[in-house]
Parts: structure tokens; sequence; C-alpha cells
């Protein structure tokens, strides 16, 4: 059995807890690591996966792990009548809801706090979902999934975005680089948090990717399942139907 990746091995905590209180500590520079972590093309690779929502016009959506809310506003291209997002960190919605209100578009998204693994919705409700760089920090991923489909409407459209890993060597020994040595002494000295952006690299290291991510989607029911690698495969766009 594969020991489940924590911020903080050592402590008792349960994952989800460790997990809210790290994102707490992280939240006011935590779009600047985005940023950063991703060479600035994190934005673009949103408006890709927010793109493949389009034939189905959703109208109400859930953003799933929402945290600053930058999926659920990439969203609002698709001309929704409802977003729905939800994160279990307080501090990561507060930021999320300071932007939702400069562009004044408070009457559309609606942040809340809640668990992905226990969605406070009814069945059958969302016309579409949007996941970005949350599904490894979930408790427990087959519960998580479940919920999801749960939530999501018959026809209705899942769009996922989360790390992966590159498939030649020198884009292996490059990427790890970068997100082994570089990126946690960034992390460290701009959020005075290393221990943070070390859980990040080890908890994307370590979540199944490619056709093994979309294996378990299909365990869950989902249909029409496709992976969409993106540069060279650091992260991807996961899409299903129910």
């Amino acid at each position: 059995m594969t020991t489940q990746i924590l911020p903080d091995q050592s402590s008792t905590e349960s994952k989800s807890v460790q997990v809210e209180k790290m994102f707490d500590s992280i939240s006011p520079k935590y779009d600047l690591l985005n940023r950063i972590m991703s060479f600035g093309t994190d934005k673009g690779w949103r408006k890709k996966a927010v793109d493949m929502l389009r034939p189905y016009n959703p109208k109400i959506i859930l953003d799933v792990a929402t945290g600053t809310a930058d999926f659920a506003l990439e969203a609002l291209s698709l001309k929704p009548e409802k977003i729905e997002g939800i994160d279990i960190s307080n501090k990561m919605l507060e930021i999320g809801r300071e932007k939702i209100e400069a562009i004044k578009a408070s009457h559309i998204i609606t942040l809340s706090t809640a668990s992905s693994e226990a969605l406070p919705f009814t069945d059958n409700y969302f016309d579409a979902i949007t996941i970005g760089y949350g599904l490894r920090n979930f408790e427990n991923l087959d519960k998580g999934l479940s919920e999801i489909y749960r939530v999501l409407k018959p026809g209705g459209a899942l769009v996922i975005l989360e790390t992966s890993q590159p498939t030649t060597a020198w884009q292996k020994f490059s990427v790890n680089l970068w997100t082994g040595k570089i990126v946690p002494l960034i992390g460290r000295l701009i959020s005075n948090n290393g221990l943070a952006y070390s859980y990040l690299i080890n908890s994307a290291k370590n979540f199944p990717y490619g056709e093994a991510f979309v294996q378990i989607l299909k365990k869950q029911n989902f249909k029409s399942t496709t992976c969409t690698p993106l540069m060279f495969g650091v992260s991807s766009i996961y899409f299903a139907t129910k």
C-alpha cells in the first residue's frame, strides 16, 4: 500500500486538516507562486480546459477545490447563470471573494467552505464541474470522485487540470530539478513555508496520471474519458462525461 502523502508526515492530524492549515498559511502568496511554478502558463491551461466545456453550454457550474477562484473566474467566459466554488481553506476563499468582487461577479460566483468528499448539493445538479490542481489534496480520492459523479447531471461534463509527469529522460531531469530543488527554495523565500511546497511537489510526483488516472475515472463510471498532456506532460487536462 502506498504511503499517503501529507504536508507533515510526522503529524497525527488527518490529511484534510493538514491541507486546510497549509493552504491557509500560504494563501497570501499562492497566486504568485503558482505563476512561478508554472512559468506563467497556468492561466492558458485553465483557458484550454474551460474551452472543452463550450460545446456543452453549461449554465450551472461547480468548481471543486476552488482555492482563490482562478478556475471559477475563467469559467465566466462560458456565460453561465451560476458558478459554485467550494474549498476547505477559508483564507484561500477570502482572497477568491476579493477577486470576484473586484470584477463585480459576485451575483454569478458564490464561494463556500465545503469538503469535496461531502458535497452539499443535490444529485444531478450541475451541468459541468471543474477541478484545478485539487485532486491530489483529497483525503479519499475515490470518495471525492464519487461525490463529483453524484452531483453532475447525466450528460454533464467534468474537466480536471492536474499535475502529471514528463515522458522523456531529459524532460524528467529538467522538471525534477525545477520542482525538486528550485521551487521549494522559492516557496520558502516568498511564503516562509518551504514544507508546503515540498508537499505540493511530492504529492504531484505520487499522484496517478495519464492512462492510470483515466482508468480511475472509468472505475467511477465516467464516460468519454480523455487525457491531454500539457508542456511535455508536466500537467494534463482530463475530460469526462456522465
